[in-house]
């Protein structure tokens, strides 16, 4: 999904119509206010900011974003790029920064590295729900069991029972949606990034 904030009905609809051949959903909005009302309910994708909008511009709109927790990978698009937008847009954090007229291939570059940077979003996000869902005591247990400390280890590090320990390991399986422990540490490093 990629969605394209630009004040311009034509850049809107070009960009749409250019996306689609590629079989991109876009979903354009005509200012930052409209995306910041549906954001909520938006699928995660792939920002496309116009830098010059009137009320909101791209730049005060990653801010808001960014205030929301909405970590989505963003291309900056712009007429009237300079140096200095251009390290304001990367300091806040967009990934590529284009000048209109946009160049189709170099567009679609920018928008397939930031389809890998999304999957790796959605992924440390999915992680993070998973951690989210553990106890204290269980986030001791797995912090220990990732670095290879077996129940013995760790009861005896924890001061509590082997029984209680494979107690909490049972738990944290259910959580986690596997019992193998390679796969436990993978979520659980995933999602401490």
């Amino acid at each position: 999904m990629i969605h394209l904030v630009d004040d311009d009905p034509s850049v809107r609809e070009a960009l749409t119509l250019l996306l689609a051949t590629y079989g991109r959903e876009v979903t354009s909005y005509p200012d930052a206010a409209h995306l910041l009302a549906n954001i909520e309910k938006a699928q995660p994708g792939i920002l496309i900011l116009d830098l010059r909008m009137p009320a909101t511009s791209g730049l005060q709109l990653m801010n808001k974003l960014t205030d929301l927790r909405i970590g989505w990978p963003k291309i900056m698009i712009t007429g009237h790029g300079d140096i200095e937008a251009c390290r304001r847009a990367f300091k806040a954090g967009v990934s590529d920064f284009l000048t209109k007229p946009v160049d189709e291939h170099v567009l679609m570059e920018a928008i397939t590295s930031c389809e890998a940077m999304l999957g790796e979003f959605l992924a440390f996000q999915e992680n993070s729900h998973l951690i989210d869902l553990l106890t204290a005591r269980e986030r001791e247990v797995i912090e220990l069991a990732s670095k290879g400390f077996s129940s013995k280890d760790i009861a005896a590090a924890l001061e509590v029972s082997v029984r209680t320990i494979d107690s909490h390991r049972a738990n944290i399986a259910m959580k986690f949606g596997t019992s193998a422990v390679a796969e436990q540490t993978r979520i659980w490093l995933a999602g401490h990034q």
